[in-house]
C-alpha cells in the first residue's frame, strides 16, 4: 500500500490546518489508520488513529479536543483536521496504515506501512 501525504504549511499559533493522506489500496480503509509525529531530536509518537471503517477514533491527550481524525472511503482519504495550533505542534506529520484489530493504535509499531511526511510548522 502506498500513502501519499499533503496539507502541511506554516501557520500562527491558534490557527489551522487540514491534512490529508490519499491511501492507494481501498482494504486498508477499513482497518485502522493512524496519525503519527516526530520533531527534531524526539521519537515518532502517535497523534490519532481511526479504525473499523471511521467509526472508531483515538487521540494522544495532548492533542485530544483540538484535533479530529476522519476518512472518505469514497476518495480512499483519511483526513486530520488540526485546530488550535501550538508551536509546540511543530513536526513532520506522517500517516501509517497497516495495524491489525488488537494492535494499539497510537504505538508506531503497530504500522507496516508508512507516507513519506508533510511539515508542519507553529510560530
Amino acid at each position: 500500500v502506498q500513502l501519499v501525504e499533503s496539507g502541511g504549511g506554516s501557520v500562527q499559533a491558534g490557527g489551522s490546518l487540514k491534512l490529508s493522506c490519499v491511501v492507494s489500496e481501498y482494504a486498508y480503509m477499513r482497518h485502522c489508520l493512524g496519525w503519527f509525529r516526530q520533531a527534531p531530536g524526539k521519537e515518532r509518537e502517535g497523534v490519532a488513529a481511526t479504525s473499523f471503517g471511521g467509526r472508531s477514533t483515538i487521540y494522544a491527550a495532548s492533542v485530544r479536543g483540538r484535533f479530529s481524525v476522519s476518512q472518505d472511503s469514497a476518495k480512499n482519504t483519511v483526513y486530520l483536521q488540526m485546530n488550535s495550533l501550538k508551536p509546540e505542534d511543530t513536526a513532520m506529520y506522517y500517516c501509517a496504515a497497516g495495524c491489525r484489530v488488537g494492535d494499539p493504535p497510537l504505538d508506531r509499531r503497530s504500522y507496516t506501512s508508512w507516507g513519506q511526511g508533510t511539515q508542519v510548522t507553529v510560530s
